[in-house]
């Protein structure tokens, strides 16, 4: 019989992502007649515009945290590996998992975890996309970026031509969703704003190591929806400028969060 889930709140961030440089997250071609263009952004099908996918988003916060943590990275989902701890034990050591109670685990892992952590997609903004018209960019709401491969034996070069979306614009809001299950999940929140740190100080998408997909997270917003009144949301006083000002205040969301959020 499975254990009774009992959901106590949940905690909403909202915050712009801001393209410090060029951002690829990659795509299809097949709607793209550009010569040699080897490699499209992810588009809507519907606006055209670049988007940032929430998986990429959240799948780049997990490996992160997993590097920060020295966790091994031991079962392949597609084709990324990630860590899972591979039983019950493992998973419950030193008051749970981060990474498997956060993020989550695989469905057939015989033990119980409810995943905490949603990420929604982060579209291309409207002011965004008026400025990058009003541009005139290679592309559409795009620029083109040549690289060099150079073959290491013959020194042979190979260009190739990527698509990125071009420092400045901006995607959001994305919205972050994080559960409250029990009552060690409030101090499990710093797990999420490590992760966005940590994504700012890495990279975004392809192509980081060669500049590009450095972003940064500004005008944050924090709300919660408590178990005794879900209809209801319940506004943080103010506006975080960056990820650095909510940790600096870590202390004070923290307890806001708990006043809201009563786990029984």
């Amino acid at each position: 019989m499975s254990a009774q889930i009992k959901l106590y709140g949940r905690v909403f961030l909202k915050a712009e992502i801001k393209a410090l440089t060029g951002l690829h997250i990659g795509g299809s071609n097949t709607d793209l007649e550009i010569g040699g263009l080897d490699k499209a952004v992810i588009r809507n099908p519907l606006t055209k515009r670049p988007y940032i996918p929430g998986s990429s988003l959240r799948g780049k916060m997990r490996s992160q945290l997993e590097k920060l943590l020295g966790l091994p990275q031991n079962q392949t989902i597609g084709q990324v590996r990630i860590h899972t701890c591979q039983t019950p034990a493992e998973f419950t050591k030193n008051g749970g998992c981060p990474i498997c109670t956060v993020f989550g685990a695989p469905a057939e892992k015989d033990y119980e975890n409810h995943t905490r952590l949603i990420v929604r997609d982060a579209e291309l903004t409207d002011q965004s996309a008026k400025a990058l018209d009003e541009a005139r960019t290679d592309l559409l709401y795009g620029e083109l970026k040549t690289e060099v491969a150079i073959d290491r034996v013959t020194s042979a070069a190979t260009p190739r031509t990527i698509e990125r979306v071009p420092a400045g614009a901006i995607f959001g809001p994305v919205e972050l969703v994080y559960g409250i299950y029990d009552p060690a999940d409030f101090e499990r929140f710093k797990v999420v704003t490590d992760a966005l740190q940590l994504v700012e100080d890495d990279y975004l998408g392809g192509s980081g190591s060669r500049g590009s997909g450095k972003v940064k997270f500004e005008n944050i917003e924090l709300f919660v929806r408590n178990g005794s009144d879900y209809s209801q949301p319940i506004q943080y006083s103010k506006t975080f400028k960056s990820i650095q000002e909510i940790s600096k205040e870590f202390k004070q969301v923290l307890n806001w969060i708990k006043q809201q959020i009563v786990v029984s």
